[in-house]
Formats: C-alpha cells, sequence, structure tokens
C-alpha cells in the first residue's frame, strides 16, 4: 500500500471567500466535525450569473455567507447539488427561494439506487441512513453526460453513485477541473454506508473516474482542492482493495459482525469513528456477500456475524 496521499494543513477561515481559479471560489460552512473535516465546501463558479455548487446545511450563517459573497451585482443562476446529504442539500431549498433560482441534482434521495440495494433496505435491517436529506427534491433533474452551460461556464454531470446513490461529479467544461463532491476527498477516504452507500456501485464510478486522464483538478466537498487527482483516485481502489484483504484474512480465523471487524481492522483511528469504520466493513461484506465470497451466520443486519464461504 503506497503512502496515503491526504492533505490534511487546511484551516479556511469560515465563511470568507477564497479565490482558487478565475471565476472560482470557494466558501466553508461552519459545519466542522470528525466526518466534514473543516466542514462543508460550496464553490461560487462565474462572474455575473453565479453557480452555487453544495450550498450546504441549512444554515443561516452559511446563508448570508453565500448572499454577501455573491453580493448585490451579481445573480445566482443555478444550484447544483452533489448528492443529497445533509452537510451538501438542505440549504438548496431556501438559496433556491431566495434567487429564484433553479436546483440541478441526479434527483431525489432515493434515485441511482441499485435494485439490490433496494431490496436489501425493504427486507433487511441495515441500519445506516446517516444524514439524509430525505426531503430533498430537485428542481431539474440531471442525467449523466448532460452539460448545462452559461456564457461563462459549462458543467457536465458525472454520475458516480457510491458514497450515495444519488451522487454527482460535475466537470467543469475546458478547464480541467472536476466537483468530485464526496466521491474523492483530499483529507479521508469516503465513507460508504449501505443502503445509501454501495460499494459495488462506488468501486465503479472509482475506476470510471480513474480513466479521466483529462482531469487535473478535483474540487472536493470537504478539505483543500486536488492538483493530482488520479493519485487520489488510485489510491483510494488499493485502499478498498487493502480493506477487502483485511476483512477476508480476520474471517479466516472466525466469524465476526462489522463492528468486530471494524475493531480488529481499523487501529489506526480513534474511538469515536469506529462506529462509521463498521458501516464501511458492512458494505465490503454486502459487496462480498453478492459474490458468494461470505454468507451470514444469521439473519442479514447491520449487527449480523458474517462467515468465509468455502
Amino acid at each position: 500500500m503506497p503512502p496515503d496521499p491526504f492533505i490534511k494543513d487546511f484551516n479556511p477561515e469560515i465563511g470568507a471567500p477564497s479565490q482558487l481559479a478565475p471565476g472560482l471560489r470557494r466558501l466553508v460552512a461552519p459545519n466542522a466535525s470528525p466526518m466534514t473535516f473543516r466542514g462543508t465546501n460550496t464553490y461560487l463558479l462565474g462572474e455575473t450569473k453565479i453557480a452555487v455548487i453544495d450550498p450546504g446545511p441549512d444554515d443561516l450563517r452559511h446563508l448570508e455567507a453565500i448572499l454577501k459573497s455573491v453580493g448585490p451585482a451579481r445573480k445566482i443562476s443555478h444550484i447544483f447539488v452533489t448528492h443529497s446529504h445533509v452537510d451538501h442539500s438542505p440549504l438548496a431549498r431556501r438559496l433556491g427561494q431566495m434567487a429564484d433560482a433553479p436546483v440541478l441534482a441526479l434527483g431525489d434521495s432515493y434515485v441511482g439506487r441499485s435494485a439490490r440495494m433496494a431490496e436489501l433496505a425493504r427486507s433487511s435491517d441495515l441500519g445506516g441512513g446517516e444524514g439524509v436529506d430525505t426531503d430533498f427534491q430537485p428542481d431539474q433533474r440531471l442525467h449523466d453526460r448532460e452539460t448545462v452551460s452559461t456564457p461563462e461556464w459549462s458543467l457536465t454531470a458525472l454520475a458516480t453513485p457510491g458514497h450515495f446513490s444519488n451522487h454527482l461529479c460535475f466537470e467543469w467544461v475546458g478547464t480541467g477541473g472536476v466537483f468530485s463532491g464526496d466521491h474523492v476527498m483530499s483529507w479521508a477516504t469516503t465513507l460508504v454506508s449501505p443502503p445509501d452507500g454501495d460499494l459495488t456501485a462506488f468501486m465503479a464510478s472509482l475506476q470510471y473516474m480513474a480513466k479521466r486522464d483529462e482531469d487535473q483538478r478535483y474540487y472536493p466537498g470537504h478539505g483543500a482542492e486536488l492538483d493530482d487527482p488520479q493519485n487520489m483516485v488510485r489510491y483510494q481502489i488499493s485502499h478498498r482493495q487493502m480493506r477487502e484483504t483485511q476483512i477476508l484474512e480476520a474471517l479466516a480465523t472466525c466469524p465476526a459482525t462489522p463492528a468486530e471487524l471494524a475493531r480488529r481492522i481499523y487501529t489506526e483511528i480513534p474511538p469515536e469513528l469506529l462506529p462509521a469504520a463498521a458501516r464501511n466493513v458492512f458494505s465490503h461484506l454486502i459487496d462480498l456477500l453478492d459474490r458468494n465470497t461470505v454468507g451470514t451466520v444469521d439473519i442479514l443486519g447491520s449487527n449480523a456475524k458474517f462467515k468465509l464461504l468455502n
């Protein structure tokens, strides 16, 4: 496993815009946490007609920071949402009403969910649901590879399910930039928690992005921008492959629950992050279950014991 490429020295002034490129500024929402790092990145794209990408949580302070940064001489023309976790999408409704601007996304919080994951969600106790914006509904649904353009910018939607079923990245056409949401970040690997997260889909989306040689910089949903995004994509793939190997090696000794496996495998993280690690392990186990590599000792659920199949 290569050394991790994470960028930890990211300490933006919360609520103050940072100029990242001509026509692009970043605001960081005041919602720092162990899962959101310094806070959610909201991007303002354009000079006169502004696209807001990931408006963030429904927080009055962040709303005021966005409106102040846009200013009276500019207009918000579009609001793009990478996915509908509560740290990314809820402010879209209020901001869209105030700015009279449409909210664009793949769809609601259940669109894009695989048939297999939908079946498991109906029939099994998967738990999960980490901060889902259940009421999210865009004004305009985007399709994979669909482009939205103004004279100042063009964004192409890239369907990248995995972290969340309705996850999109947005290619900033002609610049080499991609707004990568939570699919690939700079500060940590990505949480994948069933049924909203799907590891099988996540790995396919990573492979899809790995083939995009034209991408030169990622602007993620949390943390600093990535100037070597393909290196991080390759790391994420290798990291997940390593976790799978660790899970299989641990199960070779005895059956175990996701939480038990997380405690044995994730020895390098603080205890408060173990529940999230257990969700990541659970996503691997469902993927391995569908590949007939593991089975369950009892009824499938987030607390079930899993075993190797010979």
